[in-house]
């Protein structure tokens, strides 16, 4: 069995057919015709087990280019509900149109998109939440803050569900009513956690406080015999066996609105602009979504309040990520370079 991480991925240069590919670009993953249907065969076998009937209409406000794959989700939904369409996360209007028009009884989004679109349905568009008859809510692609599913069933007046989902492929794995401990997967063997710092599986009784998720894609054709290491930490107290949703990420990438950001490339493109001496990236979820921005400290007074520097430093993070990060220049300068720095103050990037 071979480990992976994700920069370990193989690149996309030799790969062939159809390509997941990541909005940093990369890794490139591979997913032929009998791999697609594998997939949606995963999918939908989720989508069944969290409640999803042929007689819903399902709507799914996720990403579609890299992860989490809307598209792949609501081709599953459609072989076991009545109807399904992917509208994307962006643009709350329109995605109370897109539940109205389908006259749809299922949403599938972040748990961040789904509090956001119920903040905004209250405070912008003065609609009764109770008004769209949702029977459901299916949560994935993110660590939620606490209450967000009861505050979701409350208002909606619907049954909540979390689901797990691969974050290489997008696909749903195991899901769980948010009062059980654990996930269920729905099938064997594609979901397990390890310990954060070896190459070891874990196994109950867990010793550890901390477990992070891999995954073994037994349905892929080349990556079937891989473990791949998610980024995705669970807390382990008083869990006597199976696998939590994940409470925290770990490792060079960081979970900012359902998108991974690759650190290592942020330190990169930023090495590359002079007089950039320190910067620190800070996160938070003050309001319903999640806040990135981007503190540098520069070694020279000039470059301070210079727009075109300043410039460079956003083209080069929007090259990288399309998840928006404030730039904030700091008004003192420092004589000293010292490696760039991560601070979450969500509590979820260890």
């Amino acid at each position: 069995m071979t480990w992976l991480t994700r920069g370990a991925l193989a690149s996309g240069r030799r790969a062939r057919g159809l390509l997941l590919l990541r909005p940093d670009g990369g890794p490139a993953i591979p997913m032929d015709a009998a791999d697609r249907a594998a997939a949606r065969e995963l999918a939908a076998a989720v989508l069944t087990a969290a409640g999803v009937g042929e007689d819903d209409r399902v709507v799914v406000a996720l990403n579609s280019d890299g992860e989490p794959a809307g598209t792949l989700v609501a081709e599953a939904a459609a072989t076991v509900a009545e109807a399904a369409a992917s509208v994307g996360p962006r643009g709350r209007m329109r995605l109370h149109t897109a539940l109205e028009g389908t006259g749809a009884t299922t949403l599938v989004a972040t748990p961040t998109g789904a509090m956001d679109f119920l903040a905004r349905l209250h405070l912008e568009f003065l609609i009764d939440p109770l008004d769209l008859e949702l029977r459901r809510v299916l949560l994935v692609g993110e660590v939620a803050s606490p209450n967000t599913a009861a505050q979701l069933a409350s208002e909606f007046g619907a049954a909540v569900r979390e689901l797990y989902a691969d974050p290489f492929f997008g696909v749903p794995l195991a899901w769980r009513d948010p009062s059980d401990p654990v996930l269920t997967p729905v099938r064997d063997g594609l979901l397990a956690l390890a310990h954060l710092e070896k190459d070891v599986p874990l196994s109950p009784p867990y010793a550890q406080e901390l477990g992070e998720l891999v995954v073994t894609p037994r349905w892929h054709s080349s990556l079937g015999a891989c473990t791949l290491r998610t980024g995705q930490v669970a807390r382990l107290d008083g869990v006597g066996e199976g696998v939590p949703m994940p409470a925290h990420t770990t490792g060079d990438h960081v979970l900012v609105r359902g998108r991974w950001i690759p650190v290592p490339r942020v330190a990169a493109a930023l090495a590359r602009i002079d007089g950039v001496g320190h910067w620190e990236l800070r996160i938070s979820r003050e309001g319903t979504l999640d806040a990135a921005a981007l503190h540098v400290t520069f070694t020279r007074e000039t470059l301070v309040g210079n727009p075109m520097w300043k410039a460079r430093i956003v083209q080069a993070l929007y090259s990288i990520t399309p998840v928006r990060i404030e730039v904030v220049v700091e008004p003192q300068t420092t004589e000293e370079r010292r490696p760039g720095t991560v601070t979450d103050l969500r509590g979820h990037h260890l």
